[in-house]
């Protein structure tokens, strides 16, 4: 019995179950119908969550919280195209919710969304959908999974939907993307640029704008510029700007950034000065407008006044009286943008006269005494291009007043406006009366103060402008004493090339001036300059000619690191030789060297307190220690007897020699080859030292000298009594002196050549030896 009762038991049911409608009250219920094997159910649960979702952003995070999305991600790909459609509604509605976003990207919903973006997907699909994507794409991660799968392609085909929410949706999207390079490309590549203007003609504004500013983005791209010229988006943009109703006015903003996106082109450029565009900009400045499209429209001149060519074309256009004109306008922003396109004017000559004759300078210099930071700052810049190679422009500013506030601004906290006033002062200082008036208003003391700048820029055209400024010794002196020197020495540690060379360059003008010479060789300029030289990356001809500059100011300094003398190296009073040093012992201070007891030093002239001595016959001049030393009498009595041998003699081949015999004369006379292991300079030297309790022997003292004494003796006096030589140091104390004689052509068929000789003060004094020949390079050498 119990066996039969079991198989009836398990006989199915042969009748139907009568439908019964459902009534859903709570979210959590409808929630859990998602679940449910019958797809009326899905639907319904799925309109009742949309619904639900629509009421506000705390209804969606509480589906969030009761497990709706995990389904509906499931149910987007249901083989029922209802379901699907109402899944999408639903997640859709939902993903706007940033809580919700997050958690979709989580789940890696992108694909699949994607997936759903074809063509055989109904509109409602596509609409929420997109709508989806809107939300997912506006971080970088939501950006890069839609890129990475494949999600332009279809977006940019849903351009052209007939349905404007998937328009704007998918153009929503496309625009979120195109903030990064790759997407931008992408889009180009793969067509989307007709879309996108065709969507200009849309009814609907939303989509209008957003067209817009898409392709504000992607025009960025130069590639891109030209299809957007091939594909006529200029006159697009055109049928928009002329379009003066008010549905329209409203994108002339953004059709004004596209423009100015392509006008950086010389080929977009004359497209649009053909059809009128230009024309119709300058319309644009001139039509009463809000300032921000005034703005944007001064951008779009700007961006055409890049190139030379374009700059021609808005010459010819007056547009220059135009920028002129809206000086007068109350904004601020207006009249700095305004500035801005007059400094990019201001490179085609024809426009800088222009600016100048209708009255453009002196309303700039009043600019620079703005409040506003920004509108200073593209005045200066302005300045800056009028007066570049245009002399009746750098006096306008000057009649104006402007190199006075042009200084004080130099001490401003604005970089860019430090960089232009100090290139506007270095355009307008090669004017003398202008420099002079810069001085007097401490300009050269102003510059001290950007040479402290982190600002490559700001240092480049302050070391211009202490350049120009140095050529007077006045500008010179107020540099030095307002502590400039310092800071331009450090700046020739830097490695910016740039700022490196500008400041060797500076360094080589203000070498001119002893002291600044002097000053600079103390604080390392020399020791920097050396390491210059010496590196492959950093060595350039200006640095060379900072370091020959200094040296030429600093002869003791530059006779023992260099071993020469030129003939235009003139020896004064003060000149020490102290034999040849390395540079460590010629960057110390000159006292120090002068008290060391390794080297030799022989003083010319220095004064300071007399201390007498009467033991030599020969030594009539009074010495001290090495901290200072007095007239060498000596020496003055040398000068004249050379001037009283030498003047009278007409020869310059005589001249030489009668010279020679005298400094010979003075320092014991000829000496034989054969002989000069006997004679006595090296004791006689010692006895001085001994004698003046010193190591400063002064030249004139000495009476048995040998070739390093004699031959710097014979260069004073030659130098003393203008007769040209030069001074050579080489080993073993042998030094010498070279000599250039033209010897006369007896055919007057070619000029006078010129023969180098070395001058004998040892052997055969006043014998002229031919430089390269046995005899002087015996001379030269042991």
């Amino acid at each position: 019995m119990g066996k039969t009762s079991r198989k009836e038991s398990e006989t199915p049911c042969k009748e139907t179950f009568e439908p019964f409608s459902v009534e859903v009250k709570t979210q959590a219920t409808a929630v859990s119908l998602l679940n449910s094997p019958e797809e009326d159910i899905i639907v319904k649960a799925c309109e009742a969550i949309r619904t639900f979702a629509e009421k506000g952003d705390e209804n969606k995070v509480s589906l969030l919280g009761l497990g709706a999305l995990e389904p509906l991600c499931r149910l987007i790909n249901h083989n029922n195209r209802v379901i699907r459609g109402n899944a999408f509604t639903a997640l859709g509605i939902m993903a706007t919710n940033g809580d919700v976003s997050s958690v979709l990207k989580k789940l890696n919903i992108i694909p699949s969304v994607i997936e759903k973006l074809t063509l055989d997907e109904d509109t409602v699909i596509h609409e929420y959908a997109t709508l989806c994507l809107t939300t997912l794409s506006v971080d970088f991660v939501g950006k890069a999974q839609i890129f990475e799968n494949n999600g332009l392609p279809p977006l940019i085909v849903l351009l052209s939907s007939s349905d404007p929410d998937v328009k704007k949706n998918s153009l929503q999207v496309i625009f979120n993307l195109v903030q990064d390079y790759k997407s931008r490309q992408a889009v180009h590549t793969l067509g989307g640029i007709p879309p996108l203007l065709e969507l200009l003609k849309s009814d609907f504004p939303v989509i209008q704008h957003l067209a817009l500013n898409t392709l504000q983005s992607v025009t960025t791209d130069k590639d891109t510029r030209s299809t957007f010229r091939n594909e006529h988006g200029f006159e697009k943009l055109m049928d928009i700007l002329k379009n003066t109703v008010s549905k329209l006015t409203d994108l002339h903003a953004e059709a004004l950034q596209v423009m100015a996106n392509c006008l950086s082109d010389s080929e977009t450029v004359q497209l649009i000065h053909s059809n009128g565009g230009l024309a119709r900009l300058l319309e644009f400045i001139l039509t009463p407008n809000t300032p921000e499209i005034k703005c944007i429209t001064i951008k779009c001149l700007t961006r055409v006044a890049q190139s030379s060519e374009s700059r021609k074309v808005l010459h010819e256009q007056d547009v220059e009286k135009v920028l002129v004109g809206l000086l007068s306008v109350e904004n601020t922003s207006v009249k700095a943008l305004v500035c801005q396109a007059v400094a990019a004017m201001g490179l085609h000559p024809s426009s800088r006269d222009s600016f100048r004759d209708l009255g453009c300078i002196p309303a700039m210099v009043e600019l620079l005494s703005s409040e506003n930071l920004a509108l200073r700052e593209a005045a200066s810049q302005a300045l800056s291009s009028l007066t570049v190679n245009n002399q009746p422009n750098a006096f306008a500013v000057y009649t104006a007043g402007g190199h006075k506030i042009l200084v004080r601004l130099l001490n401003g906290s604005c970089s860019k406006t430090v960089a232009s006033s100090a290139a506007t002062l270095c355009l307008m200082a090669g004017e003398v009366v202008i420099r002079s008036s810069i001085l007097s208003h401490k300009g050269m003391e102003a510059l001290v103060e950007p040479l402290k700048s982190k600002d490559p820029q700001v240092l480049v055209n302050s070391m211009q402008c202490v350049t120009v400024l140095a050529c007077d010794k006045e500008a010179r002196t107020q540099f030095r004493q307002a502590g400039g020197l310092q800071l331009l020495v450090n700046l020739l540690q830097t490695k910016d090339k740039d700022v490196l060379h500008n400041a060797c360059l500076a360094v080589n003008v203000l070498a001119s001036d002893k002291p600044s010479s002097v000053e600079m060789c103390r604080i390392g300029a020399l020791e920097m300059l050396e390491e210059i030289k010496h590196s492959e990356n950093h060595r350039n001809r200006f640095s060379e000619l900072a370091m020959i500059s200094l040296l030429n100011c600093n002869l003791s300094v530059k006779y023992s690191l260099m071993g020469h003398l030129s003939p235009t190296d003139m020896i004064t009073g003060g000149f020490y030789d102290a034999g040849k040093v390395c540079w460590s012992i010629v960057f110390q201070h000159e006292s120090a060297i002068l008290s060391s007891q390794k080297a030799l030093l022989i003083c010319l002239r220095k004064k300071k307190e007399k201390v007498k001595h009467t033991d030599e016959p020969h030594f009539e001049s009074t010495v001290v220690k090495p901290q200072g030393m007095i007239d060498d009498v000596s020496l003055q009595m040398l000068v004249k007897k050379a001037k009283e041998s030498i003047f009278p003699l007409k020869d310059d081949k005589e001249q030489y020699s009668a010279l020679a015999r005298v400094v010979s004369d003075a320092m014991g006379g000829a000496v034989g080859m054969e002989k000069l292991h006997e004679f006595p300079w090296e004791l006689h030297l010692s006895e001085l030292k001994v004698l003046l309790k010193s190591n400063v022997i002064p030249i004139g003292s000495i009476n048995k000298g040998f070739y390093c004494h004699r031959a710097l003796l014979f260069k004073y006096l030659a130098d003393c009594i203008e007769m040209s030589c030069s001074l050579v140091r080489g080993e073993y104390n042998r030094a010498w002196n070279e000599v250039v004689l033209f010897r006369e052509n007896p055919t007057n068929r070619s000029p006078s050549q010129p023969c180098h000789y070395i001058v004998d003060l040892m052997h055969q004094p006043g014998a002229l030896l031919g430089v390269d020949t046995l005899a002087a390079l015996q001379y030269q050498t042991i």
